[in-house]
């Protein structure tokens, strides 16, 4: 009986240590949890619906905002915030507002392009709706552009895939050199290093500074390097260091003229069919084409003067005096001070005229000289002290431009690399 009892215990305490041996095998294979492992839990971004408002002639924000379906007393809301910083009275007819709304129909945002470098923003926020100007991120690219004239020169630069107004550029460098009604010859190349504002909103690229150009008018080679003096002051000067600029225009106007007369001592007036002397050299050109002020100076006379229809005169330095004739409006005085280029009438046909056009009269200490042939001083040359400067500025934009011409096509070289606008 102790035998069996004795047998029985040795029984039992095997089973119990084999039970525990299970128990450790089971806790030491049991997944242990990392107190570190976070759980991963989807986030549901809520998607928002674009919307462009188109603005029309006369709609005010209050009407492109109920076009939009906002509610009436947001409305209220957001014409008010908007108030704080831009003049709604300014949207400008053909642009647009571009809304940002939730699938609850809730307004996020709001944006409207003020021009090319701003755009009014419209956020929500914990407290209502904020607005404010912000700059349109931008950064500024150096851009070589050639081509070569075929027709006008708007149409020229056209072709090379720019907007016509560089031809505007090009013409006002080299107003000093080249009459633009005349001059021009088919097959004459040009070529410019421009500075081009991009936007990251995708909008038109806009032109800065042309930094150099130059145009080969049939063989004949100009070119114009933009340099800034000490003083902060800007202008273009030829390869050797002569400033472009001269104390006379080549021309009052700036395009689309032709020479219809020139001066002469012994001329068949076109309306009193008889020979007289014709002081001036005429410009045709349509009706309402801005007469520019050929060099700085003082008027000294504006009013209808007889045959010579409305007439200006401006009185210049060292004895120079010129007039304008026969002009449909004249937009200066007398005692107005005017600058080189400025617009100071309009092109007519006032007067004795047969056809609208500007006669242009220059004299000397009162004696009339023949415009055409007029010599005119260029104004200083680069200073000494500031050669070896330009010298290295004219190097590089040289370089540049040489790098991306091409004699028959337009080429935009992207060697340069941006640099964020100020």
């Amino acid at each position: 009986m102790n035998w069996a009892n004795e047998r029985f215990q040795r029984i039992l305490a095997i089973a119990f240590i084999g039970l525990g041996a299970i128990a450790m095998t089971w806790q030491n294979t049991r997944p242990v949890e990392n107190p570190r492992q976070q759980e991963i839990v989807a986030v549901h971004v809520p998607e928002l619906a674009e919307q462009d408002i188109p603005i029309r002639p006369g709609d005010t924000l209050e009407a492109l905002l109920e076009r939009s379906g906002v509610d009436p007393q947001l409305r209220l809301d957001l014409i008010a915030a908007v108030q704080k910083e831009f003049d709604v009275r300014k949207f400008r007819a053909g642009s647009h507002l571009t809304l940002l709304q939730s699938q609850q129909g809730i307004l996020e945002s709001l944006e409207y392009v003020v021009d090319s470098d701003h755009k009014l923003q419209l956020t929500k926020s914990t407290d209502g709706y904020v607005a404010q100007i912000a700059e349109i991120p931008s950064a500024i690219r150096r851009t070589t552009i050639c081509g070569t004239l075929r027709g006008s020169l708007f149409e020229s630069v056209e072709r090379t895939g720019e907007r016509p107004e560089l031809a505007v550029e090009i013409a006002e460098i080299f107003a000093w050199d080249l009459d633009f009604y005349r001059d021009p010859r088919e097959g004459d190349e040009f070529c410019l290093l421009v500075e081009k504002k991009e936007y990251a909103n995708g909008a038109p690229p806009g032109y800065q500074r042309v930094l150099a150009a130059r145009y080969n008018n049939a063989g004949t080679i100009y070119d114009a390097y933009l340099f800034e003096s000490e003083d902060g002051s800007a202008h273009y000067y030829s390869s050797d260091g002569q400033s472009l600029q001269a104390a006379f225009l080549r021309s009052p106007l700036a395009f689309d003229a032709r020479i219809s007369s020139r001066f002469s001592n012994r001329r068949l007036h076109p309306v009193l069919k008889q020979y007289r002397a014709h002081l001036g050299t005429d410009y045709a050109a349509p009706t309402g084409t801005p007469i520019l002020a050929v060099a700085d100076g003082r008027v000294v006379f504006s009013a209808r003067s007889g045959g010579s229809g409305n007439m200006i005169t401006l009185q210049h330095a060292s004895g120079f005096e010129t007039q304008y004739l026969h002009l449909s409006k004249r937009l200066v005085k007398k005692g107005d001070r005017v600058k080189q280029g400025q617009r100071i009438g309009l092109v007519g046909m006032t007067g004795l005229a047969t056809g609208p056009h500007v006669d242009l009269r220059i004299r000397k200490n009162g004696r009339y000289m023949n415009w055409e042939k007029l010599k005119v001083p260029r104004q200083s040359r680069i200073a000494t002290a500031q050669q070896v400067a330009f010298n290295t500025v004219r190097d590089a934009f040289a370089a540049q431009m040489a790098a991306g011409y091409d004699s028959n096509t337009k080429l935009a070289s992207s060697d340069q690399p941006p640099v964020p606008a100020p």
